[in-house]
C-alpha cells in the first residue's frame, strides 16, 4: 500500500549522525505497535521512502515493527504509524534518523509521542446469521466496484479454498506462494494475506469460531517466519502486524461495521480506493476470510 503517488522532491539537506542539531519538536499519535521499538535505547534508522502524506523508515534493528510509517492526517493510519499534525517536507530516501527513548528523529524533527492508539481493538460478539448477511453485501459491493485485486485465480483460489475447508496443507501451500508476488511498496499477494489474517483472528474471535483463530495463527507464523527475505520492509512488517489482528483504520472500519451490523457500504468504499489495488486486494482478504470464518463455524 503506497500513501501519494510519487515520492516528493528533496527541499534541502538534513543528515543527523547523532550529532546536537538544532531541531524542531513536535507531538504524535503513534500505533500501540511501535511502542516496543519506541521504547528501547536510541538506534539508527534511515528513511526508506518518502512521500507527501508518508515518510518510512526502516529501523537497523531486530526488534519489531522493523519499519514505522510517519504520516500525515490525510494518509493511510497504518497500523505501524505515527500521525502527525505538522507536514512532511524536505526528506528523501536514505536520510538518516534515530529511534528510541521516546523519540524518532529524522531530518529537522524530533517527534515526541503524546497519545497511543489501539491498531488491533477488540470487536464484539457478532452474531453468525448477521455476518452472513453481511458477507453477501459485502460480495455484491466488491463485485460491482471497478477496483480490481492485483491478482487472481491460482493460488488465490486455492488459498480460499483451503480457508473454506480448514485444509491447513492448502493454505500454507498458497500462502507461501502468493507472499512477495506483485509489484510496489505492498505486493497484491502480502496485502491479500494481510486482510485475510486479520479478518480470520478478528472476526473468528468475534463470532466464536476457534477453529479460524487457529487457522490464523497457523498462517501467521509461516507468513511472517520468513518475510523479511520474501518480500520489501515495509510489506514485511504490516504482515507482522496482520499477524497480530493489527491493521489499517480502513480495514478496522470494516471489520467493526461487518461484526456489529451496520451498512458497510460507506468503509467498505473507503478501503477500496486504498492505493492502486491495495485497497481491492485487502478487501478480498477481509472477504475470504469472512467467508473462511462462517465456514469452518459449520
Amino acid at each position: 500500500m503506497t500513501v501519494g503517488t510519487r515520492p516528493r522532491a528533496r527541499r534541502s539537506p538534513a543528515r543527523s549522525t547523532g550529532a546536537t542539531l538544532d531541531r524542531t519538536y513536535v507531538p504524535g499519535a503513534a500505533s500501540m505497535a511501535v511502542r516496543p521499538a519506541l521504547e528501547t535505547p536510541r538506534r539508527p534508522a534511515r528513511v526508506l521512502a518518502a512521500f507527501p502524506a508518508a515518510v518510512y523508515l526502516e529501523l537497523r534493528t531486530e526488534v519489531e515493527p522493523h519499519v514505522i510509517a510517519l504520516v500525515t492526517g490525510e494518509a493511510t493510519r497504518l497500523p505501524n504509524a505515527v500521525v502527525l499534525t505538522d507536514p512532511l517536507d524536505g526528506f528523501a530516501a536514505g536520510d538518516e534518523a534515530w529511534v528510541g527513548d521516546g523519540f524518532i528523529e529524522v531530518g529537522g524533527l524530533a517527534i515526541r509521542i503524546r497519545r497511543w492508539w489501539d491498531p488491533a481493538p477488540a470487536l464484539p460478539r457478532a452474531d453468525r446469521s448477521r455476518l452472513a448477511e453481511s458477507l453477501a453485501q459485502l460480495g455484491e459491493i466488491c463485485d460491482a466496484s471497478a477496483r480490481r485485486p492485483g491478482l487472481t485465480g491460482g493460488a488465490c483460489e486455492l488459498l480460499a479454498d483451503g480457508c473454506h475447508s480448514g485444509s491447513l496443507v492448502n493454505a500454507l501451500t498458497s500462502a507461501e506462494q502468493l507472499m512477495g508476488l506483485g509489484p510496489g511498496l505492498t505486493p497484491s499477494g502480502d496485502d491479500m494475506l494481510a486482510g485475510l489474517l486479520v479478518a480470520l483472528r478478528q472476526l473468528g474471535a468475534a463470532a466464536g469460531v476457534d477453529r479460524a483463530v487457529w487457522l490464523a495463527g497457523w498462517l501467521a507464523a509461516a507468513v511472517t517466519f520468513d518475510a523479511r527475505t520474501r518480500t520489501t520492509p515495509i510489506s514485511a512488517t504490516l504482515l507482522d502486524c496482520a499477524a497480530r489482528g493489527e491493521a489499517s483504520m480502513e480495514v478496522l472500519a470494516v471489520l467493526r461495521a461487518l461484526a456489529v451490523g451496520q451498512p458497510i457500504e460507506p468503509s467498505l468504499h473507503r478501503l477500496l480506493h486504498l492505493g492502486h489495488t491495495s485497497g481491492a486486494d485487502l478487501a478480498w482478504g477481509v472477504r475470504t476470510g469472512l467467508s473462511a470464518v462462517l465456514h469452518l463455524s459449520n
